[in-house]
């Protein structure tokens, strides 16, 4: 039993370590592989929490400045009101990926109903801690 709660632990404390190297090191421009994977497995974590509507989990997705200042009823009400289409997703994909200091941003297009909405997610990098910042919407188109 010992030796499945340290090979549990372990497993824990190497999955937690292994966003910081490709967080550490962020170059201008287009997003490395390995960003890229850290960031849509972020923004995924909190579209499929959405579409669970386990609120808290889906705020837990932001960054810490978002957190301080937006409660989970605030997160909640501005989600119902501006982004349906993240809770109602068919599915969603993504697309490009930037850098500029320590932010990302990240497109992502997301089926919802007869539509598909556009957004870009603005991500912030604070002490390798990865967090959504925002999500705008851009361009909605009707699927035929």
């Amino acid at each position: 039993m010992q030796k499945i709660i340290a090979a549990c632990a372990s497993a824990l404390l190497l999955s937690g370590c292994s966003q910081k190297p490709a967080l550490e090191d962020l170059a201008d421009g287009k997003c490395t592989s390995s960003v890229v994977d850290v960031v849509n497995k972020h923004i995924s974590g909190q579209i499929d929490a959405l579409a669970k509507k386990d609120w808290q989990l889906a705020h837990s997705f932001a960054s810490e400045n978002f957190q301080a200042n937006v409660s989970v009823a605030e997160f909640t009400i501005i989600i119902g009101a501006q982004y349906a289409m993240l809770i109602e997703n068919k599915g969603y994909e993504f697309n490009e990926c930037t850098v500029t200091g320590n932010t990302i941003k990240q497109d992502v297009n997301v089926l919802s109903g007869e539509q598909e909405f556009s957004l870009t997610y603005t991500l912030t990098v604070n002490d390798s801690a990865l967090g959504i910042e925002s999500a705008v919407v851009g361009e909605v188109s009707s699927q035929i």
